[in-house]
């Protein structure tokens, strides 16, 4: 598949203005202008274009929700806040190319018919934060954004704002108290940010991958998108692979393109003599999945089947030189120090797992503690506020299915079996 979304990417020196247009930048917007805004949900909705940045929600149809008639003034807010273990690809947007997001924004916003955007922007990404205020200027002295666009009669202000630096920021009503100069805590889901969201006023958020598939969706039309995917998936997808692979990277496929695919045909595969042990297919909010799944289409649907979810599209990759139970405990550590507090499950429940895995790992478990860890990751995922402790614990629940016998190994012989410079103890 020819790149679509990376084609003119250069982290090192980002096209500019007048680069970016030379390649065809800013086409989406002309089309655009030629449409009704209700036209272009229309046609984002019939591409099946569903939402990158984790949820898989429809983007058509999250924007035909909001209502055309939602009182002013509306805001959009395209999530730039990846910070997950294992998630890059935004990273590679924002720095390799900020004018695609800009134009993105102001298509997705002309649709919604929104006059102020923010771009949230990952605290750890200052500089790519600085690359697209730069683009911003630029466009609003080219006359691309501010008052009457182009002579259309839409007016939009984009602002980026940089992120505290928090993981839960990435959470869509988080990073609406964030923008709003509140503590991140998640809001309740009602009322939901599209009557309710900045200031109490209808928003909506996407993240920035989905946002940019708009302009192309409008410049070659739905049923183009939608056979750009194999396998049942709809249009192409950023895929990051690392791990114990020998070319980490990211890589824009075919959406539902499968992860014996992706592993090793353009990550380059495991090292010599190594081979699969499992592999988080979506970033470390998602379940561990086996080699016997690598053949599942890369979608949301075929992943959900398999007992996981296809979250950012981000691949981790174990090998059976890797300890499952150390891997685990580092994706636990993060969650847990990344909680924000508010809820006592989340807050207290996720160290509490991290005590006892760091038990196991060091060799000092004991055998009821992988029940505990069963019991106690259900109890947290079903008592928490929001979606935050569940995504925490599924790579924990996961590990205790897929590799129990490296756990039971950890508690009987009191070490890692890889480790071969410890006896067994007696």
């Amino acid at each position: 598949m020819e790149a679509l979304l990376t084609r003119y990417l250069d982290p090192v020196a980002p096209l500019n203005l007048v680069a970016y247009q030379a390649t065809g930048g800013y086409r989406g917007l002309t089309a655009a202008f030629d449409l009704k805004p209700e036209k272009i949900i229309d046609i984002v909705e019939a591409a099946n274009l569903r939402g990158r940045g984790g949820a898989g929600f429809p983007c058509g149809l999250k924007w035909r929700l909001r209502g055309a008639d939602a009182p002013s003034p509306r805001y959009l807010i395209c999530n730039l806040d990846e910070s997950e273990p294992g998630t890059f690809k935004d990273r590679y947007l924002l720095y390799g190319s900020p004018h695609q997001i800009i134009e993105a924004i102001i298509v997705s916003a002309f649709a919604l018919q929104v006059e102020r955007a923010f771009i949230f922007v990952r605290g750890e990404y200052a500089k790519g934060g600085n690359a697209l205020n730069q683009a911003i200027q630029e466009a609003e002295t080219a006359g691309l954004l501010g008052t009457n666009i182009g002579g259309s009669g839409f007016n939009l202000q984009i602002e980026a704002h940089l992120s505290g630096g928090r993981y839960i920021c990435g959470e869509e009503t988080a990073q609406i108290n964030a923008i709003e100069g509140r503590r991140p805590n998640p809001r309740p889901k009602i009322p939901r940010p599209s009557t309710h969201g900045l200031w109490g006023q209808p928003t909506t958020s996407n993240n920035v991958e989905t946002l940019i598939n708009v302009p192309h969706i409008l410049l070659n039309g739905a049923d183009w998108f939608r056979d750009l995917g194999v396998n049942g998936g709809c249009g192409s997808k950023l895929f990051c692979v690392s791990g114990k692979v020998q070319h980490p990277g990211l890589f824009e496929l075919p959406c539902g393109t499968p992860a014996r695919e992706l592993i090793f045909e353009y990550a380059g595969g495991l090292d010599e003599g190594r081979t699969l042990l499992g592999f988080l297919p979506g970033g470390a909010s998602t379940a561990f999945l086996l080699p016997e799944h690598l053949d599942v289409p890369m979608d949301f649907d075929p992943m959900a089947e398999a007992g996981s979810r296809l979250g950012t599209g981000s691949i981790i990759v174990l090998d059976d030189a890797t300890c499952p139970v150390k891997v685990t405990l580092n994706l636990m550590r993060f969650f847990a120090r990344e909680s924000c507090g508010f809820c006592t499950p989340c807050r207290d429940g996720l160290p509490y797992l991290v005590q006892i895995l760091t038990s196991i790992s060091s060799g000092e478990g004991q055998a009821d503690d992988l029940e505990l860890l069963d019991e106690l990751s259900t109890t947290i995922a079903s008592q928490s506020f929001c979606a935050f402790a569940p995504g925490a614990v599924m790579p924990l629940v996961s590990s205790l299915k897929c590799f129990h016998e490296h756990y039971e190994h950890h508690v009987t012989a009191g070490h890692c079996r890889f480790d071969k410079t410890v006896k067994d103890k007696t």
